[in-house]
């Protein structure tokens, strides 16, 4: 599967994990990484929070070597804020810059930002622009479809964006009003790469692997972001790219494999969060993996009372034998 180029930044293939406040921590986009994920974006981060030295977003900032090329996202309303904070953490080991103009919260968009400035072109090429000066390394931008169906945008900020020095857009096939209900408008990505010389990158209803192909087919576009689809699923890159490749979906994992990730992947939570909050992060991770399954709600019930890792253990070994 070809690659392509963000700036100086080379993508080995098309298929990579999107920014997911919650879950796009350093330990799900390590294991994301090794199965296969081309490029891993982290968590939004607050250019302001950044400005005011806040401890808990510092430690979003976390970078594992194993997991580049990596992306870090900022969000921020102030382009002289953004632009600063941007310049004051680019010695950190990320790769690409990403401005989230995209983010849907009613506390973000409320203060002008995310998805709000996709109703003020003027500042969001502002943004772009004074980031772009003020870093080395390659800016990326996040929109959605537009704000809501009477302002579909989507092409003119991601002109902006370009003409700002963006080294690549990603598009949402969603408005802002819709956050993620209804159907991704497949026709505004393949319209935004038409308008572009730079690299899209497609974002919305890629759940396997046929769909990240219908995607590429459908749209033209360069990569295909892969959000909601990958949560207690991050096989689903290695699963597009064998299917791509021999035409046929291995499928979801057997009950042992999907056991041994959420395992996998809570020694990793705690590995860097400690074994108190990881497995409390753990807890939404296990009802994603184990969504669909005989009896899902039980498991999400009796999880939800975990608190050490020798009890999410015999939680998952007793629910293989049961229900994987």
């Amino acid at each position: 599967m070809k690659g392509f180029s963000i700036g100086n930044v080379k993508i080995a293939h098309p298929f990579m994990l999107a920014p997911m406040a919650g879950v796009s921590d350093l330990p799900f986009r390590v294991l994301c990484k090794e199965q296969g994920a081309s490029l891993v974006c982290m968590e939004m981060i607050s250019a302001k929070a950044l400005e005011y030295h806040n401890r808990n977003t510092l430690e979003l900032l976390r970078i594992d070597p194993g997991e580049n090329p990596v992306s870090l996202q900022l969000f921020g309303s102030d382009p002289e804020v953004v632009s600063a904070q941007a310049a004051a953490i680019e010695e950190r080991p990320f790769d690409i810059l990403d401005l989230n103009m995209g983010c849907p919260v009613p506390k973000v968009v409320g203060n002008g930002e995310g998805s709000a400035l996709m109703k003020d072109p003027v500042r969001a090429g502002r943004i772009i622009e004074m980031t772009v000066k003020r870093i080395r390394k390659p800016v990326t931008v996040k929109i959605r479809k537009g704000f809501d169906d009477g302002h579909v945008n989507a092409v003119e900020i991601a002109r902006i964006a370009q003409e700002s020095g963006a080294s690549a857009v990603a598009v949402h096939g969603r408005t802002r009003e819709q956050f993620y209900s209804g159907k991704a408008d497949w026709e505004i990505i393949r319209q935004v790469k038409e308008a572009l010389s730079i690299p899209v990158i497609g974002n919305g209803d890629v759940t396997d692997p046929a769909q990240a192909e219908a995607m590429m087919k459908q749209t033209g576009c360069d990569g295909v972001m892969i959000g909601r689809g990958a949560r207690g699923n991050p096989w689903i890159f290695g699963r597009i790219l064998s299917y791509l490749e021999t035409g046929k979906d291995p499928g979801r994992p057997d009950g042992e494999t999907i056991r041994d990730m959420i395992l996998r992947h809570a020694r990793e939570q705690i590995r860097y969060n400690g074994e108190m909050m990881g497995i409390r992060q753990m807890r939404k991770h296990v009802a994603w993996y184990t969504a669909g399954l005989k009896f899902s709600a039980r498991i999400r019930d009796e999880v939800n009372r975990a608190e050490t890792y020798e009890q999410l253990e015999k939680l998952v070994d007793s629910l293989t034998k049961d229900t994987l």
